[in-house]
Order: structure tokens, then C-alpha cells, then sequence
């Protein structure tokens, strides 16, 4: 597959509706929680929305793999020659479902060469959808209606920061008190990456692991908007199926990458 289609990208939006919807449908009836290999917790909800987003994407474009949060179980020798394929979270945030904030998303990004070139982003509660193409630009969807958003050219101050609702540790406190005055704003999941590209939030510092599948529909969302995600320790975009562990680093995403990001995370 050579190009993204009209035809692909609804069809990949749709999906993530559909996601959606039935990730509603299991927080609306109540559901059980479990515990994963790595002490990370897993629902009904985030399975019903993983089966679903499998099985379209693979009648949409059957020559791709998908990678999902729910699979993650290839091993690096089976997925090491993908140069394209998909990479989903069919429930990120599960931590705010459980806790029935509403801050959870579901995430999928088509990832070519390492770069998420496709990415969309879709709020269950409400039914937003956030998608974007490389290089053409980034667009918050409601109802039928898309609107292009773009980030906003920081303020002197307070920057508004995202903070993370359940990953938070005295790094990151020391992170925010160099940054200086700033409006801390709560949120979760990849949603936090929407806020930037819409121009609602400026910065996302994060300090502590996540996974591949956390980021990429963001990242592609919030580059697309005019935006960056960069490593800490590199200032690099994040690259993805590099290697064989599946963790990202620290990161920080900016919505003016002029922003004097390292000082922040390395201090003064």
C-alpha cells in the first residue's frame, strides 16, 4: 500500500468508532478487572475493542500485521521485517476507565519505516475523533463535521501543562518546578497529545516508561498539527519497531518546539 486513500482513512476511523462503542457498551453494563503478566490491568472492554480493531483492520488492508497492546506477545524476530504495519491501543488509558473519568481513548497509527504516518485517536465518551496524515495536516472530528486544529505558539506564561492523572513521581515534580509558572491541567491517556495539537495545552513531560502503542497515534496527530514529540535524551521524534523491547523512554511533547525543553529536563 502505497498511499492513504479517502477510502482507507474512513474505513480506519470507522473502526475506531466502532472501538469506541463498544468500549461504551462494557462501561455502561460494569466489568471485572485483571491483572496482566506485568501487573498492568485489562478489561473486558479492552479485549472486545482489541478483537474488533484486529478484525478490521485485517479485512481493510489483510497484507498489513497488526501490533496491538493485546498481542504483544510477537517476538522481535517475527516483527523486526515490518517496514509497514499497525499499531493499536484498543483501550489507552485503561487506568481512567476503571476509575470511570472518561479520560481513555482508543489509538491507532499505521507506522512505515519507523514513522507514524496515519494516526487516529478516538474519545469514546464523547465520540471525538482526532486523525491526521504526515505531512497533510491534522483534524478534530464531531459528529460528521471536521475541523482542522492546529497548536498554538506558546505564551511567556503560565504554559498549560498536562499532567498525568496516575503517572506521577517526584522526577516529574522536579520537572514542573523548573518549569516555572505554569497552569497544571489533568488529564488522560493520548488525549493528552490531542489537547496540544487543538491549542488547548502546550506541554506533555513525561518521565517513566510507556509503550510504543501509547504514542504513535498521538505523536502523528500532534506532528500533523504543527507539534513534536522528542526523546529526552536524544531530542529525536520517537521512531518505533527499532528494537526488541517495545518501551519507550522519557519524552516531552511541545506544541512550539521552541520551547526550552531541556532545561526543564535536565535542569539548571
Amino acid at each position: 500500500m502505497s498511499a492513504l486513500d479517502a477510502a482507507l482513512r474512513e474505513g480506519v476511523i470507522a473502526i475506531a468508532h466502532d472501538a469506541g462503542a463498544a468500549i461504551m457498551r462494557v462501561y455502561a453494563d460494569g466489568f471485572d478487572v485483571e491483572r496482566k503478566a506485568d501487573d498492568s490491568p485489562v478489561t473486558t472492554a479492552d479485549l472486545a475493542a482489541h478483537t474488533l480493531i484486529v478484525q478490521g483492520l485485517s479485512r481493510l488492508t489483510p497484507e498489513l500485521p497488526v501490533l496491538s497492546e493485546e498481542s504483544a506477545q510477537l517476538p522481535w524476530e517475527a516483527r523486526r521485517p515490518w517496514c509497514e504495519y499497525w499499531l493499536v491501543d484498543p483501550l489507552d488509558g485503561t487506568r481512567e476507565f476503571i476509575k470511570r473519568n472518561g479520560e481513555f481513548s482508543v489509538n491507532i497509527a499505521l507506522i512505515r519505516d519507523g514513522v507514524a504516518v496515519f494516526g487516529v485517536v478516538q474519545a469514546p465518551v464523547t465520540g471525538t475523533a482526532w486523525h491526521a496524515v504526515r505531512g497533510e495536516g491534522a483534524r478534530r472530528r464531531v459528529g460528521e463535521c471536521d475541523e482542522v486544529v492546529r497548536t498554538r505558539r506558546a505564551p511567556a506564561a503560565p504554559l498549560r501543562v498536562a499532567a498525568s492523572r496516575s503517572h506521577r513521581d517526584a522526577r516529574t515534580e522536579a520537572l514542573l518546578a523548573r518549569m516555572g509558572e505554569i497552569e497544571l491541567v489533568a488529564q488522560g491517556s493520548s488525549l493528552k497529545f490531542c489537547r496540544i495539537a487543538e491549542g488547548s495545552l502546550d506541554v506533555y513531560p513525561r518521565l517513566g516508561p510507556t509503550s510504543e502503542w501509547d504514542t504513535a497515534a498521538g505523536q502523528c496527530v500532534l506532528e500533523a498539527a504543527g507539534g513534536v514529540l522528542l526523546a529526552a535524551d536524544s531530542g529525536e521524534p520517537f521512531r518505533y519497531n527499532q528494537r526488541p523491547r517495545l518501551l519507550n523512554g522519557d519524552f516531552v511533547a511541545l506544541g512550539d518546539a521552541a520551547l526550552p525543553w531541556r532545561d526543564w529536563v535536565v535542569g539548571p
